[in-house]
């Protein structure tokens, strides 16, 4: 388990710090672990809360890197504090399930996931069935193809799922998500064609004007939300955070724009300073949220 430092309170009559404010619901000053997934949206989130939470309100944060299934065991045995990203009710339910008496899930910040076929905005079809007609529209390397990441991801598995059920004459070409985004930038440049693989929350949402092909037959599956959840009781433990969390919300546009920024630098820390500086009304309501909760 983390190990937590708690100071007292102080209320001696007269006991001045000088230059700290000390707010009573921040009055346990704290070391927390973070399990972190390398997933783009993970890493932007805990890189901006470990800024927000050290440089401003006076915690230790330590970002540990670490496989899904690890995250889980972790909470449940204590040696992580939180993790940010739990898809439900459907996604993540088989890895909470074997946990659920060890871990708490709280309130959701992310509403609205997505996985599916898209193409830029301007591309003439609206639908996936519309890509048999089409096919022609859509080469990539000289053929009909669907471009998407690695073979072994869900995505990926779902995008073969609907080549089949939709009886679409392409292939699927595997890469990586970085060399798809490569493609993806160099086709809207030339204004061209193309279908790739994505999902929401991605940078690419904020950086290009992108459209999810319908998916009638629904092989990409229902929206989702995304929680944060913790260790057992973390809420007792730090109830002023826990409440701040519970608070946190982003979309498309906040969450876009905070990827966007950490692609652009290619340092999540770098990034993420620069859109705290610049979402600064955003996290004070967080936090000024969070402060009324425990108050209130």
């Amino acid at each position: 388990m983390t190990t937590t430092r708690y100071l007292p309170l102080m209320t001696v009559a007269g006991l001045v710090v000088a230059g700290t404010a000390l707010n009573t619901a921040q009055a346990e000053t704290r070391d927390i672990t973070i399990g972190m997934n390398n997933w783009a949206e993970n890493v932007a989130v805990a890189n901006m809360w470990k800024l927000v939470l050290e440089e401003e309100h006076g915690y230790e944060v330590n970002l540990t890197e670490a496989g899904k299934s690890v995250i889980y065991s972790g909470l449940a045995n204590e040696d992580f504090d939180i993790s940010l990203e739990i898809w439900l009710p459907v996604t993540d339910a088989n890895f909470l399930e074997p946990y659920e008496a060890q871990i708490d899930v709280h309130d959701g910040w992310y509403e609205g996931t997505g996985l599916g076929l898209v193409v830029p905005s301007y591309a003439e079809i609206d639908s996936i069935p519309e890509l048999v007609e089409h096919e022609a529209l859509f080469e990539y390397q000289g053929r009909p193809a669907i471009l998407g990441i690695d073979s072994g991801s869900a995505i990926a598995g779902l995008a073969d799922d609907a080549i089949e059920a939709y009886d679409l004459p392409m292939t699927q070409i595997n890469s990586s998500d970085p060399a798809m985004m490569a493609a993806l930038d160099d086709a809207i440049t030339r204004e061209e064609n193309i279908v790739v693989t994505l999902w929401s929350p991605h940078w690419a949402f904020a950086e290009y004007d992108l459209k999810y092909l319908e998916d009638p037959q629904n092989i990409f599956g229902d929206s989702e939300t995304i929680y944060w959840f913790s260790r057992k009781d973390f809420a007792s433990d730090d109830p002023w955070l826990s409440a701040v969390l519970d608070a946190w919300m982003m979309d498309d546009d906040s969450l876009g724009s905070l990827m966007a920024e950490i692609e652009q630098r290619d340092d999540p820390v770098a990034g993420a300073r620069h859109w705290i500086e610049e979402n600064r009304d955003l996290i004070e309501e967080w936090i000024d949220a969070g402060d009324a909760a425990i108050e209130g």
